[in-house]
């Protein structure tokens, strides 16, 4: 059994409650279905979830993940 299937569905974490841990790029790319090249495209342009860097090592806080997404659905229904 490999350790990455071991691990939690990054979405399930997201509405269950805080992980425990930061998020990486392949989880933010696995939770949103877009490449991970996508994740660094958005960093880039400051146009996706904010992340941090530890070292050289890009990585996300759940709950700026989680108010990004309820950003983007309140931006999303009040343009509706």
């Amino acid at each position: 059994m490999s350790r990455r299937s071991a691990q939690p569905d990054p979405r399930s974490i997201l509405r269950s409650g805080l992980p425990d841990r930061y998020l990486t790029p392949d989880d933010i790319a696995e939770m949103f279905e877009v490449p991970k090249e996508t994740v660094y495209q958005w960093r880039k342009k400051r146009t996706g979830p904010p992340g941090f860097r530890i070292g050289k090592h890009l990585r996300y806080d759940p709950t700026d993940v989680r108010a990004y997404v309820a950003q983007r659905k309140n931006s999303d229904q009040a343009a509706a």
